[in-house]
């Protein structure tokens, strides 16, 4: 009886884990989709990041190029709402991330 109950709850977990990765995707459908060139011309405008490359993966937009400092960045961007769903800076190593950090709240 227990390793029948540790059976099914091993698998459960596995399930749940597989789910829960499975979530990193973008759902919206095709149909609702921006241009590429919409999410090029918001970032450099907004962010001042020059564009690279932007392409399709599971799903979702993913968007590498350079910020104003020279940081390579990579983002991933909802194509329908154009929402930023994940952004990775890899830093110079004579550079810093303050201009990222918003500035603490007074006390």
């Amino acid at each position: 009886m227990k390793s029948g109950f540790i059976a099914s709850t091993a698998l459960i977990s596995v399930l749940a884990n597989g789910y829960a990765l499975a979530d990193d995707d973008c759902g919206e459908p095709v149909n609702d989709w921006q241009p590429r060139e919409t999410l090029r011309l918001q970032v450099e405008q907004r962010y001042g990041w020059t564009v690279q490359r932007i392409k399709v993966d599971d799903g979702c937009y993913k968007l590498k190029g350079l910020d104003r400092q020279g940081n390579v960045i990579e983002a991933r961007y909802t194509p329908a709402s154009l929402h930023l769903r994940e952004l990775e800076i890899y830093f110079r190593d004579d550079d810093d991330a303050s201009a990222y950090l918003a500035p603490a709240p007074a006390p």
